[in-house]
């Protein structure tokens, strides 16, 4: 019976820590406090030395659920990345991963070797352990704010701090082995660091199609989809890591592959690993600080804050200004990279490594560890905020919340049921625009459901529900929530984009960021064709307003009835002529073309 007694005791904790994990998100967002620390914290008050008295040694388990969860977490990362923001920044977010990586791993171990009296290698395998950063802890911090980071910043941010683990585990692994086993050729160790990119890559990739076909041609049960894909990249990481490459790297390029690909039930794949990465976080941070002894803590408080602030005022800021001196990063941008670093479970986890392999002073690996990443979060976490504002790379975030109802339509990936509340000061009120591809389709009014005919004018109070592609489905946030204009138009609301020459300028403007002035706003787009070209409209007549070209798409009666949207041409470039005649021809023909956009 004292088994069966302990069984339930188990599954008891076990719940109760998945209702601290739902609640926990609330403390996150009022105290701004990682989540990480709020576990960490957990796991030590339930261990031996806390009030809950839990004794817990067992390294292999918590090395191996650590292992499982950020699989997940990383493939959820990739799931999440649009190959577009990789795009933009690949070079430099690339740069820091690897590079970065090694550099801060560098320039840690000496205050590592001095303030602990131990070798070169152990102080770099220190070094390594605590070089990569948190990406969870940073961008829930960062919106948790409030704020909205510049986009070149954050997708920089986004990009390093998703693949600069694999790198990191690398480099940590292989200073282990050479504590082993002795010293390994560099040609050795550029060989593993090959094998494990490229075996870790193609598993990557060839596991992500797989995931796609499986998901797109095979029926599975309703419900299975979510479930298939957390478990395929799981498979994917142990495949990849039995074949002695990197499978973080291959769960990474898993979730980049099935994310940028149209699939079935996409939107439930991507709920269901909310909650999958949400209970892995819980289970490896608790089971982290279950293994933490505080007593021990004081003997290596000394040595570990010195090398913390080693790491964030000295190794990551060198590092960040070195890897991104090649691009045009302004010194601000540099230094909010720098500071915003934050260490998380990816430090802890690496200090297990030792543990688990039994090198010497192991646990003192651990115990500095985990005292480095509590003052990264305990001093840049609290401060990131304050940080951006005064660096000037974030702006307030005014735009709200969107609370958008995606739902998939079995059957075919071209079109899904997106959703919205119609509130009283709605923009589809205000403005009564909505892309041509998205097409009303249900409306509930007072617990009723009705067809978009039969519903007629929408009202506030409403639930308007439109079909529209998958990937454009954000993008219809601008037209149902208010949120400032875009630095930018969007391309996904362009190219086949029509509206009724109706429309106001400033409807367009608020839409797009288009420069519009004040006293311009209140008129339509047919207004605005008949003012600027000085003729009766003809179809395919153009307009340039800002970045975007206006063009007739119908005209009845000499008005203009529907105009196109899409982004305007570039400029061609002049070339001009040697003789006078000709150069003068080309001057005026510019100088009209300038003073029509005046217009």
């Amino acid at each position: 019976m004292a088994s069966l007694d302990t069984v339930s005791l188990t599954i008891l904790l076990g719940a109760v820590l998945v209702l601290a994990g739902i609640m926990s998100s609330l403390v996150a967002l009022r105290f701004g406090a990682p989540l990480l620390l709020v576990f960490l914290l957990v796991g030590m008050l339930a261990g031996e030395s806390g009030p809950g008295g839990i004794r817990f040694d067992d390294v292999r388990t918590t090395y191996t659920v650590g292992a499982m969860a950020l699989a997940l977490i990383l493939f959820d990362g990739g799931l999440r990345t649009r190959l577009q923001t990789i795009r933009s920044v690949l070079a430099p977010a690339g740069l820091l991963a690897t590079v970065g990586v090694l550099l801060t791993a560098a320039l840690t171990a000496p205050v590592a070797k001095f303030t602990l009296g131990i070798g070169w290698i152990e102080a770099l395998l220190f070094g390594a352990v605590v070089a990569s950063t948190d990406a969870a802890a940073v961008f829930l911090l960062v919106h948790s704010r409030g704020l909205r980071l510049r986009p070149r910043v954050g997708a920089t941010l986004e990009v390093e701090s998703a693949t600069n683990d694999p790198f990191a585990v690398f480099l940590a692994i292989i200073l282990v082995e050479i504590l082993q086993v002795g010293d390994r050729t560099w040609t050795a160790i550029a060989l593993t660091l090959g094998e494990q990119a490229i075996v870790g890559a193609v598993m990557g990739l060839v596991g992500g199609r797989i995931m796609v076909w499986v998901l797109n041609r095979l029926g599975l049960p309703q419900g299975l989809h979510a479930p298939f894909v957390t478990t395929a990249a799981l498979v994917v990481f142990g495949i990849a890591a039995v074949l002695h490459g990197s499978g973080f790297l291959a769960a990474y390029l898993a979730g980049l592959v099935v994310g940028n690909n149209p699939t079935r039930a996409h939107n439930t794949v991507i709920v269901f690993l909310d909650a999958a990465t949400w209970l892995a976080q819980i289970v490896m941070f608790v089971l982290l600080g279950l293994l933490v002894w505080p007593q021990r803590l004081p003997l290596s408080a000394g040595p570990a804050l010195l090398i913390a602030l080693a790491l964030m005022l000295v190794a990551r800021p060198a590092a960040v200004f070195l890897c991104l001196a090649p691009f045009r990063f302004s010194w601000r941008e540099k230094l909010f990279v720098s500071w915003v670093g934050l260490r998380g479970a990816v430090g802890i986890f690496l200090a297990s490594i030792p543990l688990l392999v039994g090198l010497k002073q192991a646990q003192l690996y651990f115990d500095v560890a985990f005292v480095v990443v509590l003052v990264s979060l305990l001093v840049q976490g609290w401060t990131i905020t304050v940080a951006a504002r005064r660096l000037h790379v974030a702006l307030p975030r005014t735009d709200r919340v969107a609370h958008r109802v995606e739902l998939d339509l079995p059957g075919q990936l071209a079109q899904e049921l997106v959703g919205y509340a119609v509130e009283t000061n709605s923009p589809y009120l205000r403005r009564g625009i909505i892309p041509s591809w998205a097409k009303p389709t249900l409306v509930v009014r007072d617990e009723g459901v009705l067809t978009a005919a039969e519903a007629g004018a929408i009202h506030h109070g409403d639930y308007i529900y439109v079909l529209a592609p998958p990937e454009k489905a954000q993008a219809l946030d601008r037209f149902f929530l208010d949120m400032p204009p875009p630095a930018a138009p969007d391309p996904r609301l362009l190219g086949d984009f029509f509206v009724s020459a109706g429309v106001t300028l400033g409807a367009l403007a608020e839409i797009y960021g288009l420069p519009v002035l004040p006293e311009d706003a209140t008129l339509t787009l047919a207004e605005d064709f008949f003012r600027r070209l000085g003729h009766p409209p003809q179809v395919g007549d153009t307009l340039a307003l800002g970045p975007v070209a206006l063009i007739a798409h119908k005209v009845a009666n000499d008005r203009v009835t529907d105009v196109g949207l899409q982004l305007a041409a570039p400029e061609p470039v002049v070339v001009v002529p040697k003789s006078p005649l000709r150069r003068l021809r080309a001057a005026l023909r510019k100088a009209r073309a300038n003073l029509g956009r005046r217009k």
